[in-house]
């Protein structure tokens, strides 16, 4: 339900920047495991936005998406007809940029070298991986305005499945999509789990082939149905174990160990929303949190950013923090862009 404080809390500029600067406070501690973040940065609550604060390719590919749903709605409505040529050329672009240099995955990577070609883009697709980069750019799809349920499911797993064709990348990144758009709405975060598996199971068997065409003829399934169904159980058992674990979870302990590392697809979207339900009212906290795990911290502090922001809207962030994010000036023409 829409609120006249949904309307005012600025959700696209809080979302944005909230991911960009999660994505820069887990930047040097990408790799590292708990105690060498500690040994680096000192206690986690206190860690401080590096200076100068540069993002890492989470940043890059999420202004990516968020360039190609621009371009493609000034096209007209968001379809596949008007959203695959933009985001192609996106993805094609990042790839051959001079800073592009940030430690980008290899899934994509290569897929984008392949995407740089005549091909159909479902042969580009990495059709076993399902690695986080599908959904840790996904957010600007969940924030976009004017958009009904097909279009953001159907474009949030289009995104994904240009580089990550695996099932459970593509049910992620729409978990990833929906859960930006519910928070951003309005929704209260005690009860979003909950309505995440609903969404889950309400979808588990719907393969959107307007959007993806014969993508899952790629993967050896025996049908398009049971395809989604793969991806689609994955993510419903990584968000039971996040109901478990939100049972008893100790902020003090690294969430990694209770939801996982986060390099997955699946468990980058636990882990991440983990980090943030620990501390929904406390966003620098969530950040920090999620910055200071062993897995894969840039993208659990970047997805832990958007879910913060679209639920907290843009007075989330420090003024001192926002004014120094890379690539802020753009992170805010967006935002305010959507936000009106």
């Amino acid at each position: 339900m829409t609120t006249p404080r949904t309307l005012t809390k600025q959700a696209a500029t809080g979302s944005l920047v909230g991911l960009a600067l999660g994505d820069a406070l887990g930047f040097p501690t990408e790799f590292d495991d708990v105690p060498a973040i500690l040994a680096k940065c000192g206690p986690w609550r206190e860690m401080a936005l590096p200076v100068p604060a540069f993002v890492t390719d989470d940043t890059q590919m999420t202004l990516a998406v968020a360039r190609a749903v621009r371009t493609a709605l000034d096209r007209g409505a968001l379809a596949p007809q008007t959203l695959t040529g933009p985001l192609r050329e996106e993805f094609v672009t990042w790839y051959h940029a001079p800073d592009n240099d940030r430690a980008p995955g290899r899934t994509c990577l290569v897929a984008c070298e392949l995407l740089d070609a005549d091909r159909p883009w479902q042969e580009a697709s990495r059709i076993d991986s399902k690695g986080c980069g599908a959904n840790m750019r996904v957010a600007p799809i969940g924030l976009v305005p004017g958009i009904g349920e097909e279009q953001r499911a159907g474009a949030a797993q289009l995104q994904a499945a240009l580089t990550h064709g695996h099932p459970t990348a593509l049910a992620a990144a729409d978990l990833t999509a929906h859960a930006v758009h519910l928070l951003s709405r309005g929704a209260e975060p005690l009860g979003l789990v909950g309505r995440l598996r609903s969404y889950a199971y309400d979808n588990r068997s719907r393969y959107h082939h307007r959007w993806l065409g014969d993508l899952w003829t790629k993967s050896g399934d025996r049908t398009p149905q049971a395809y989604a169904e793969r991806g689609w159980d994955e993510c419903l058992a990584a968000l039971t174990r996040l109901d478990t674990a939100l049972r008893d979870a100790n902020p003090e302990t690294d969430p990694c160990l209770l939801t996982g590392d986060g390099w997955i697809a699946e468990e980058a979207l636990t882990t991440a929303l983990l980090c943030f339900l620990l501390f929904p009212q406390e966003p620098l906290t969530a950040l920090r949190r999620a910055a200071c795990t062993r897995g894969d911290s840039d993208s659990l502090a970047c997805l832990a950013g958007a879910f913060a922001g679209a639920h907290l809207g843009a007075g989330a962030w420090p003024r001192e923090w926002a004014d120094r994010i890379e690539h802020g000036s753009e992170l805010l023409t967006l935002g305010t862009l959507w936000d009106a």
